[in-house]
């Protein structure tokens, strides 16, 4: 077997050990997302493979479907992982939280596309070109993410032992890994042209990259997650004043609403 064949075999084989370990933590109830998500990476790399093998025309469609597949669930699986940090807290929150945090990653999103420009693709057909920003984009996003997490884990009161930031650090990783091949990439195919065998090598150290963050997690996921705690009181005051905010603002939209309702009937 020639190396992009080990390659293949190694993330199979640990993206099916990360899905195994999952269910056996039973993380629908918690993380559902990250399930289904490493789910699809598990069944599109066992039908990318055998597309590959036995209907080769129509590989690069395939391929392309499901990064964007890829893509979509795993900005998905940020959206989780930020209103899973908040799970000490959720009771104290408006429902309308979860929404808010979708909405403010897709903002995030669209301020980083414009920037989320792949030079490697830039002679590549349309949809090649929106693969590739679609997957710089989430990158940015996934590193941007982690940094929070990390950066911010005191007052979040989280740990290298919770979910949420081992599910980050292993994304964070493989992205930085991703971004630095993308600009590697960039500056081999604006210097010459003639540099196939480079790029190909990158693309190995981009799946190694993957691999190592799939190592991270079975090891992670292998062990018991830590208990949650607590908020520390200055993120608990700063979430209460967030919260009290949000309702006295839906109050008054209803008010509002209400006393509008009231005039129409009296006229």
């Amino acid at each position: 077997m020639n190396l992009d064949t080990w390659l293949w075999l190694f993330v199979v084989l640990g993206e099916g050990a990360v899905v195994g370990l999952l269910v056996a933590r039973c993380a629908w109830r918690t993380l559902p997302v990250f399930l289904v998500y490493s789910i699809w990476t598990l069944a599109a790399d066992l039908g990318d493979y055998a597309v590959l093998h036995f209907d080769k025309p129509a590989y690069f469609n395939v391929y392309f479907l499901t990064k964007i597949v890829d893509s979509v669930l795993q900005f998905s699986v940020l959206v989780e992982v930020a209103w899973s940090v908040f799970r000490p807290f959720r009771a104290s929150l408006p429902r309308q939280t979860f929404w808010v945090l979708g909405l403010l990653l897709t903002i995030a999103g669209a301020i980083v596309w414009p920037f989320a420009k792949d030079a490697a693709f830039a002679r590549l057909p349309f949809q090649w070109q929106l693969m590739g920003r679609f997957e710089q984009t989430d990158s940015i996003l996934r590193v941007v993410i982690f940094l929070i997490l990390a950066g911010c884990s005191q007052l979040l009161s989280i740990g290298w032992r919770d979910r949420e930031l081992q599910i980050a650090t292993g994304m964070g990783f493989y992205s930085l890994v991703g971004l630095a091949v993308a600009g590697l990439q960039a500056h081999l195919g604006i210097a010459q042209q003639n540099h196939l065998q480079h790029f190909k090598e990158l693309d190995q150290l981009l799946v190694a990259g993957y691999i190592g963050s799939l190592a991270y997690w079975v090891f992670s996921f292998a062990q018991k997650e830590a208990v949650r705690r607590e908020f520390s009181p200055q993120m608990q005051g700063l979430l209460l004043a967030v919260a009290g905010v949000a309702r006295g603002s839906r109050v008054s939209l209803t008010n509002s609403s209400s006393g509008k309702s009231r005039s129409g009937r009296d006229l």
